[in-house]
């Protein structure tokens, strides 16, 4: 396997299991009632624009291929597998919902089982017309005895869907092709009033693509070449997002994934394992984890294997192996000349100034409240109307839902580079006085804004 797509596996194993099971880790907590967001393809059945639940994936990217370039597509997706806790009576087995033997405790819970689906196709034959590629996935069962007390019985439901996957030759002199991929959730199962709960167990959980090439190359949709931006602008993707693995320009490989991310995603070397919770760092969940009563651990311990390893791993952590979560500084430039970019890599901690970055009482030469900065001509400061234009290829990809959006601005702030910031809030968002208030903006560079009005 070449380090692309193995880096490709680690970033899809992180969105297999983002919110999988949220820190407390135990099923009582009444967020791990309510799971499965990212990626979900409901059966048709119960899939309907007014409820937010979709049956299909489409995804579309720039693919420059060579003479018999062959393109590999690996769907993978987590399959809802309930794990049931039966307790023996005389000859009978009882559904419960927990039961301890020994010193270990077993609770009724929702596991989850790793599917993978792989096709291979030439381009030369998705250039000529589009293949469809038929799945299913059998419903199982199997029983785990826990001594003479109980048993564990796991089932999964039945699964089938259809991957259909297309090349189109791109207008003009510069070559190069459109890859589109549309992935259904094809499933016959249908009940009365079904809840979502039950439907899950019918649903592609997590889903996302690995799309590789054995020659040729993949162009960024974030920062494509000048010649190809206009067809990337064309490109439509719906509910799935393609981002480069390997490179930041172009790379045999792309994921493509439920949670938007930057070109060439990787795992952090400082992570000692899984969390799931994406919303925390890893240091403030390990040592919230630490701070569980024991009895609260036995609960996570109780709700799920995965759930288990976390506790026991936080447990047994080494100071060492803690202090790398904290303060690590991936990219620092040198101000002052004393030290080297080199020498500064090489440190893990940073301490807070006594004072903030801006004191009006030691530093008049700023004020954000009241400074300005000239874009297109008009000076732009706080209270000023703008037009949202983000340059994904600087800002965060999630801002392109921000593209032509009004703001006001609350501030123009200047970095130790001398850079100039823009500090904002959205007009349309019901919060942003409360925001405002607290100081919470969204931040962009003078040429991602339009001025709608001139400064008296």
């Amino acid at each position: 396997m070449s380090s692309a797509l193995e880096q490709a596996k680690a970033v899809g194993d992180a969105v297999l299991y983002e919110g999988y099971l949220l820190y407390p880790y135990r099923a009582s907590a009444g967020k791990n009632k309510v799971r499965w967001q990212w990626g979900v393809l409901m059966p048709p059945s119960f899939a309907a624009e007014d409820n937010g639940e979709y049956a299909d994936s489409h995804t579309e990217c720039l693919l420059e291929p060579r003479s018999h370039t062959t393109l590999h597509v690996r769907l993978r997706f987590l399959q809802a597998q309930a794990r049931t806790v039966e307790e023996r009576r005389g000859e009978e087995y009882v559904p419960v919902d927990a039961l301890v033997v020994g010193d270990t405790e077993y609770t009724t819970w929702d596991e989850a089982v790793e599917r993978e689906i792989d096709g291979v196709f030439p381009a030369a034959e998705l250039l000529a017309q589009p293949v469809e590629l038929p799945f299913s996935v059998p419903a199982g069962e199997e029983t785990e005895q826990l001594g003479e007390q109980g048993r564990l019985v796991r089932r999964t439901r039945r699964l089938s869907g259809t991957l259909t996957v297309h090349l189109e030759s791109l207008e003009g002199p510069f070559g190069g092709v459109r890859l589109r991929v549309d992935l259904k959730n094809t499933g016959d199962w249908t009940e009365p009033d079904a809840t979502r709960e039950a439907a899950l167990h019918h649903a592609l959980l997590a889903t996302h693509m690995v799309l590789s090439v054995d020659s040729g190359h993949f162009l960024s949709m974030l920062d494509p070449p000048e010649w190809a931006k206009p067809a990337v602008d064309a490109c439509v993707n719906t509910r799935v997002w393609p981002i480069l693995i390997g490179d930041n320009e172009r790379s045999e490989a792309v994921l493509a994934s439920p949670i938007i991310l930057y070109d060439n995603p990787a795992i952090a070397a400082e992570s000692q394992g899984d969390l799931f919770d994406g919303t925390e760092i890893d240091e403030i969940l390990t040592l919230r984890t630490m701070a569980l009563t024991d009895e609260e651990k036995r609960q996570a311990r109780a709700t799920d294997p995965r759930a288990r390893e976390i506790v026991d791993r936080v447990d047994a952590m080494p100071q060492e192996l803690l202090d790398r979560l904290h303060g690590t500084v991936r990219y620092l430039r040198s101000v002052t000349g004393e030290r080297s970019d080199n020498d500064l890599a090489e440190l893990t901690e940073l301490t807070t100034p006594d004072v903030p970055w801006w004191d009006p009482g030691a530093d008049t030469s700023v004020s954000p409240e009241t400074d300005s900065v000239v874009v297109a001509g008009v000076h732009v400061a706080n209270g000023s109307k703008v037009r949202l234009r983000p340059e994904l290829k600087r800002s965060d990809a999630q801002d392109m839902f921000l593209t032509g959006r009004v703001a006001t601005v609350r501030a123009v702030l200047s970095d130790v580079d001398g850079e100039r910031h823009v500090a904002v809030t959205l007009d349309d968002d019901p919060g942003a006085d409360l925001q405002n208030t607290h100081g919470r903006f969204r931040y962009f560079s003078p040429d991602e804004v339009e001025p709608l009005e001139a400064q008296v």
